[in-house]
């Protein structure tokens, strides 16, 4: 973690501020713009990218995926800018958590992923590309979503050791823990061998 040199309002500010920023539910915004019905009552129920892949639409689920993304790096660039690099990573943390974890929707959100990706990315950026990288490989050599998404998660606290990002580590290893938790169903059906494929219904 970063040395804290903001005061404890600020950084409750932050993380307020990145809390309200990642509880956008885009997912469920996208799906309701172009007509693609509830996502709630859709595959899994999921607000993510997966599942919005799931009504057919690549342009749905390729908007998702930035949408959830960038909520999560807007929410770590404007607070590097206003505030420094401790809100950053408070606003960082909160938006991932209201992400997966929404008010708004009784607290039953997303699993993450996208966020992540956005949060490394704005953080540390060459931690953020192999964090991509790894989910593309994993992906594409598995055709599943979520073993990408938990190979990705998995290597983020090393490729920022290994990248010397030592304070971006500490934060990577607890999102990483938090998606794994938020794919503890994917999981047993992935030790079951039951694990939908990338663009299966």
């Amino acid at each position: 973690m970063p040395v804290l040199e903001s005061s404890a309002a600020v950084l409750f500010l932050w993380a307020v501020i990145g809390y309200g920023l990642g509880s956008v539910p885009f997912g469920m915004v996208v799906t309701m713009i172009f007509g693609l019905g509830n996502l709630r009552e859709i595959g899994s129920g999921n607000i993510g990218t997966t599942n919005v892949l799931r009504t057919g639409s690549k342009a749905a689920a390729a908007l998702t995926l930035l949408l959830d993304g960038g909520k999560g790096a807007a929410a770590v660039l404007l607070a590097r800018f206003l505030a420094g690099e401790d809100a950053a990573q408070a606003a960082g943390l909160m938006a991932f958590l209201g992400h997966c974890f929404p008010v708004w929707l009784g607290f039953k959100g997303g699993k993450g992923v996208a966020t992540f990706l956005g949060l490394m990315l704005a953080l540390a950026w060459p931690v953020g590309i192999a964090c991509c990288l790894t989910w593309l490989a994993a992906a594409a050599v598995s055709r599943i979503s979520s073993m990408g998404a938990l190979v990705s998660a998995a290597s983020g606290a090393v490729w920022a050791m290994l990248l010397g990002y030592q304070p971006v580590a500490v934060l990577a290893a607890l999102l990483a823990v938090v998606v794994y938790i938020r794919h503890s169903a994917n999981i047993a059906r992935l030790r079951a061998g039951t694990e939908p494929r990338i663009g299966q219904k």
